[in-house]
């Protein structure tokens, strides 16, 4: 058994077209459709830029500001795609709603996917972006105190790890990290990704198992910051929020990562959508759960957000 989908969502999913199973041999035929349209607003400036990864590999930076700014609060925006597919503009419209509101410069990593890349490279490549934008904080027009590390689905998981990285290596400073729907544990074997097992899904147990694969690159130790479900310590870990859908893959190893911060002496905001699906809210954005959910964790970013100031 399963959790049942939200009624409409059950409705809008019926309507999309079936995707081929994710493999190794499908995944070129299905990254086009991971990967996010380029933002044309006239109301925002954009930036690419790029910064030298450690092996000297160029990687790219979208930056959108609403000019003119000085010390901005900063969403730092780390897509999702399963850590195999997705680019810097997949979902870019999750934190383009915060720029709206806030006034805060958007900067959306283009880290290197699996299985090309693989091991600590996709954390490494969205840490040091993290490095480049809080020193650059001045020249972007960021309050580097305001900084917030986001992400989606694989950016969930690769923002979590981000953020121990931070705490371990004392800078740079991080207000608050959001995760949504995140991707956080290699071993896949919750309750509620064996309920996602087989049949047709927007990401289930088996793609879920593809996707880890990739980055593992096979057997042998696997870094908490991959995989921040293996973090044996939580505490000191800046204000959090997470969030997903009761019938998704990740829901209980969200539920398990704010228990372990709770039990950890720290200050976790989680939410569980009742017949959420995976990535309802990027999918289905008019729905009446997703804009629940997205006006949620606006409402949240707002109160970080007047506490730092």
């Amino acid at each position: 058994m399963r959790p049942a989908y939200d009624p409409e969502l059950s409705t809008l999913l019926a309507a999309m077209p079936p995707m081929p199973p994710l493999d190794a041999e499908t995944l070129a035929q299905i990254r086009p459709y991971a990967a996010g349209p380029r933002p044309d607003d006239d109301s925002v400036e954009r930036r690419e830029v790029t910064f030298p990864a450690p092996d000297g590999t160029p990687i790219p930076l979208t930056i959108l500001s609403p000019g003119g700014v000085t010390a901005a609060p900063c969403v730092y925006w780390i897509h999702g795609g399963g850590m195999v597919m997705g680019d810097r503009y997949s979902q870019i419209d999750i934190p383009r709603e915060w720029l709206d509101r806030f006034g805060a410069v958007v900067v959306s990593v283009d880290y290197r996917l699996a299985p090309e890349a693989d091991g600590t490279t996709l954390v490494d490549d969205c840490y040091h972006g993290l490095a480049w934008v809080a020193g650059h904080a001045a020249d972007l027009g960021v309050d580097p105190a305001r900084i917030i590390v986001a992400g989606a689905s694989a950016g969930g998981g690769l923002a979590a790890g981000v953020t121990l990285m931070a705490r371990d290596r004392a800078t740079p400073a991080i207000a608050g990290q959001m995760l949504i729907g995140p991707m956080l544990d290699h071993r896949n074997d919750s309750t509620s990704s064996r309920q996602f097992s087989g049949g047709p899904g927007v990401w289930t147990r088996e793609m879920n198992d593809f996707g880890w694969r990739s980055v593992l690159g096979g057997p042998g130790r696997v870094s908490p910051y991959v995989s921040p479900a293996l973090a044996t310590d939580l505490a000191g870990l800046p204000a959090t929020y997470l969030d997903a859908g009761s019938a998704e893959v990740f829901r209980d190893e969200s539920v398990d990562y704010a228990a372990r911060i709770w039990a950890a002496g720290g200050r976790a905001d989680l939410h569980v959508w009742a017949g959420g699906c995976h990535g309802f809210d990027a999918l289905f954005p008019q729905a009446p759960i997703s804009s629940a959910a997205r006006r949620a964790r606006t409402d949240w970013l707002a109160r970080l957000l007047d506490e730092v100031r």
